[in-house]
């Protein structure tokens, strides 16, 4: 069944505006319109964080509509998002305000559009976040710039409560206070949930007034959904705390606007996953929330004599269909770690506020005492897996790869020095999906991690390789780090057999001549495999080579494979520097064979860009048309 999408073009955000004189009202349409738009942006997308979107709406109606000075204007006040996660709600509500081109409001997620998450190359996006925690730095440090300059501006921030859990918000609290920050408030959109589940339940904050008190900030608290309350706190702001940064803990309802589906009220009881923190919602909720959504735009249109709510209406296109595997890789991972623990008891799993998106479900159910939730705090995570390592467990520590190989780094480093043996899996990994945008794109691990001391880096392809490398990590000699592609596996490399796994070997998938392609990963040997048909039509058999092994290769593994070889080409789904290409080149180079075949690197050398499968493989060089252009050219 087709479904038809609506959306509010910027001219009806308009008359409403002028049409609305009661400034309550007029916020609350406005918030009605932004929330229709942002349904509409997510479903066209097919992803997106609706439920943040909608408790911080009306937050973001009356900070452009009421509060902000000149917002739109180089010496005007700033805003921003410092959880990012609320990206298609704030796009929305610039879009209806005419800050943003209003066909951008069809171009959620794609390329040369509006990222997932905020990018400062979209207009009146300040910063990149989505990466937690660096709202209030960032401010801080705009701050000291803009004192040093003479410019006058008042800057607001909208933290998660959630994101609060990451320690770089308390570290930048007293520092605010020292420099009698008055230019700074801080908003928490404290909707109660994060990723998967209740604040509460997986790293409760307590007393939120008393802690940001306790640094000497100014503190208010308000029904942050309700635009009489915002206007009246706003203004208690600028009275009470004139003199220094404040915060203002603004209660909200994750999904709010949406009270029949989206909205954590509806929650079941007994219900402890919020279901709408990221992806679309099914064809039956989006009919819902539309009707619920528009219908509260047009009670407030007729009780100010404006009629109808105009709006424009789209049917998408078909979305081609793609045969893939029946399970994505966190699943099987997932299922293949219970079966581990069933045998052996050293095995715990710790997570980071990602239990749906890495697998762990099914552990934490069977498995509640091993199981530990760490909520939005990696570092804690990873010191406290080398804790466990010491005590004799063997810690599988868990979140997106973006975040489990970057914020710990130095306690990955610290635990390696410590020969404390770790396994870290991190999901997400590499160019796709490339819809979250590059701060949710995992392409700098290898650099990051694989001159870690005793750490094995790891990349499987498909299922059969998800269950042999758990069954190796749980008897290797080293740390391991597991590269985990949560993007679908294609069924042509879900086909492929598993092969026991010794540390730098690979094995060839495709036998062809003495052009030869290395990869790893579903991603880039589905494009290799592609890539090798199109090559048989010039007369290239392409050898496609699978080495999953990220940071280390066999010498004599290595010697027989270059031995077969005119041209040695290398595909990376991450930064080319310091990555696989770069082992081999230097392994090579050492092994001093008499004939070195011609060798190549091809990989990411830019930001990831944001966008569909299609359009960011295309974008960076790595669809099996530009791979067979590239394979092509080397063997001229």
């Amino acid at each position: 069944m087709t479904t038809t999408l609506h959306w509010v073009p910027a001219a009806e955000f308009a008359r409403v505006r002028e049409g609305i004189s009661d400034p309550y009202d007029g916020s609350r349409a406005v918030s009605a319109l932004s929330r229709i738009n942002t349904l509409y942006m997510i479903m066209r997308a097919g992803s997106g964080h609706l439920g943040s979107s909608f408790s911080a709406a009306d937050i973001v109606t009356h900070l452009h509509v009421h509060e902000m000075r000149r917002p739109f204007e180089d010496d005007g006040d700033v805003y921003f998002s410092s959880k990012g996660h609320d990206a298609p709600g704030l796009y929305a509500a610039l879009i209806g305000l005419g800050a943003l081109d209003e066909n951008l409001v069809h171009g959620l997620r794609r390329i040369d559009g509006l990222p997932g998450h905020p990018d400062v190359h979209t207009p009146h996006m300040p910063f990149n976040t989505g990466s937690l925690g660096m709202g209030i730095s960032k401010a801080k440090g705009l701050i000291l710039a803009d004192r040093l300059h003479g410019r006058d501006r008042r800057i607001y921030v909208l933290t998660g409560d959630g994101e609060l859990q990451e320690g770089q918000n308390w570290e930048a609290l007293a520092g605010a206070v020292r420099h009698g920050m008055r230019e700074l408030t801080v908003v928490v959109d404290h909707n109660k949930i994060q990723s998967d589940t209740w604040v509460a339940d997986v790293s409760d904050l307590g007393d939120l007034e008393a802690k940001f008190r306790s640094f000497g900030w100014g503190t208010l608290r308000c029904d942050g959904n309700d635009p009489l309350e915002l206007e009246a706190v706003f203004r208690k702001r600028a009275e009470s705390f004139p003199d220094g940064p404040a915060v203002i803990i603004a209660d909200t309802v994750k999904g709010a606007g949406c009270e029949t589906f989206a909205a954590t009220t509806s929650l079941r009881d007994g219900e402890w996953m919020y279901r709408f923190h990221s992806g679309a919602p099914s064809a039956e909720d989006h009919r819902s929330a539309y009707a619920q959504l528009s219908a509260t735009a047009t009670e407030l249109l007729d009780r100010h004599g404006l009629g109808p709510l105009r709006v424009e209406d789209v049917v998408p296109g078909p979305v081609p269909a793609v045969e893939v595997a029946a399970k994505r890789l966190p699943q099987v991972y997932g299922e293949a770690l219970v079966e581990l623990a069933r045998r052996d008891v050293r095995v715990v799993a710790l997570d980071a506020d990602l239990v749906l998106d890495t697998g762990l479900i099914p552990f934490s159910e069977e498995f509640p005492d091993r199981f530990f939730e760490f909520g939005i705090a990696e570092q804690d995570m990873v010191s406290a897996a080398g804790g466990l390592a010491a005590g004799g467990q063997l810690p599988f520590v868990h979140s997106f790869s973006c975040f489990l190989h970057s914020r710990p780094n130095e306690q990955i480093y610290n635990n390696a020095t410590e020969g404390r043996r770790v396994v870290y899996t991190g999901s997400l990994a590499g160019l796709l999906p490339a819809a979250p945008g590059h701060s949710h794109q995992a392409v700098r691990d290898i650099s990051a991690l694989g001159a870690v001391p005793d750490l094995l880096v790891l990349e499987p392809a498909n299922a059969a390789g998800v269950r042999a490398a758990v069954e190796f990590c749980a008897t290797a000699e080293e740390s391991v780090y597991l590269r985990m592609v949560s993007a679908p596996v294609r069924s042509e490399v879900d086909a492929l057999p598993a092969v026991p796994l010794r540390a730098g070997h690979g094995r060839v998938i495709r036998e062809g001549g003495r052009t030869v392609a290395v990869g790893s990963g579903p991603v880039v040997l589905a494009q290799l495999l592609y890539a090798a048909e199109l090559l048989t039509a010039d007369g290239i058999e392409l050898t496609v080579v699978e080495l999953p092994w990220l940071n280390r290769v066999d010498p004599e593994w290595l010697a027989e494979l270059a031995s077969g070889a005119d041209t040695l080409t290398v595909v990376e789904n991450h930064y080319t520097q310091g990555g696989q290409a770069d082992t081999l080149a230097r392994a090579l180079l050492e092994l001093g064979l008499a004939a070195t075949p011609r060798f190549h690197g091809i990989g990411l050398t830019e930001v990831p860009r944001c966008g569909t499968e299609s359009e960011a493989l295309a974008a960076h060089g790595l669809d099996a048309a530009a791979l067979a252009a590239a394979l092509r050219n080397d063997t001229r």
